[in-house]
């Protein structure tokens, strides 16, 4: 799903250089590095004055290249690489956020839905090496991130096309998956073990889950998230997550957090 301000949502059925690149040596050394933190949680926003909420958020994106604010202290911020929209404006705003502290830098949206980003994976692989694989060395490439479709050239047949159109020439770190739909927590771990064994196959060390959320009642998602939560902190194969998102009508409401706002920041 994206920022609701500047991208047209889903429905729930496919809910689903400038810098000059480093030896990929280096690269190794500082990705040990730079994927160390505190905390998974995330915090997915469209206003930045409202990430504090998420008690635990260790970091935070915004479907943007630009933070459009102060982060909170202790909240690493990530660019995103949206998709060709953002071409113009990427070189100078990823050079910003790595000169600011940021160490993760986040691939197309969605690529594998036409309401989003709309990439064949041939051609996102080609934009990836050009955009994205120079920040090596820099940053923790993320992945693009793709749905929990199903389809030629959906989900994770997309993923599998785009690594393949790469040919060992990409070099994302970790890989970034969505979720949505009405199911049993038991679907989400199928999907995620899923994705973390693909990651592995193709050479990255971990899963972000950058969006994810139970498209069920209030209470279907706070019993989700009281399942997952303590999953996720302790599966070794996921790097980071961001439920969505942090606005009113999702984990907030008025702008303090709501019951599944409360559930996603939870001590368990």
């Amino acid at each position: 799903m994206r920022v609701i301000n500047a991208f047209i949502a889903t429905t729930a059925a496919m809910m689903a250089t400038a810098a000059v690149a480093k030896p990929h040596g280096l690269h190794a050394n500082f990705h040990k590095r730079a994927t160390t933190s505190t905390s998974k949680v995330g915090s997915a926003y469209n206003d930045v004055s409202l990430i504090s909420l998420i008690s635990d958020a260790s970091w935070a994106y915004n479907w943007n290249d630009a933070s459009d604010g102060t982060v909170p202290s202790g909240v690493e911020y990530c660019p995103m690489l949206w998709g060709p929209k953002m071409y113009n404006s990427w070189t100078s705003a990823v050079s910003t956020a790595l000169s600011g502290g940021s160490t993760c830098v986040l691939g197309f949206n969605e690529p594998d839905l036409g309401s989003q980003s709309n990439m064949s994976p041939q051609q996102a692989a080609i934009d990836y090496q050009t955009y994205i694989t120079p920040l090596a060395g820099q940053a923790t490439l993320v992945s693009p991130a793709i749905t929990n479709g199903a389809g030629e050239n959906v989900g994770f047949n997309w993923m599998q096309n785009w690594l393949t159109a790469c040919n060992g020439a990409c070099k994302p770190n970790v890989m970034a998956i969505h979720y949505y739909a009405d199911a049993p927590a038991s679907d989400f771990f199928d999907h995620v073990n899923n994705a973390t064994s693909l990651a592995s196959q193709n050479g990255m060390d971990s899963v972000w889950i950058t969006e994810f959320q139970h498209t069920g009642s209030a209470a279907d998602q706070v019993a989700f998230l009281q399942e997952v939560i303590p999953w996720l902190n302790s599966n070794t194969g996921v790097g980071r997550y961001a439920y969505f998102f942090t606005a009113d009508g999702y984990l907030l409401s008025d702008s303090v957090l709501s019951t599944v706002g409360q559930a996603y920041t939870a001590s368990y």
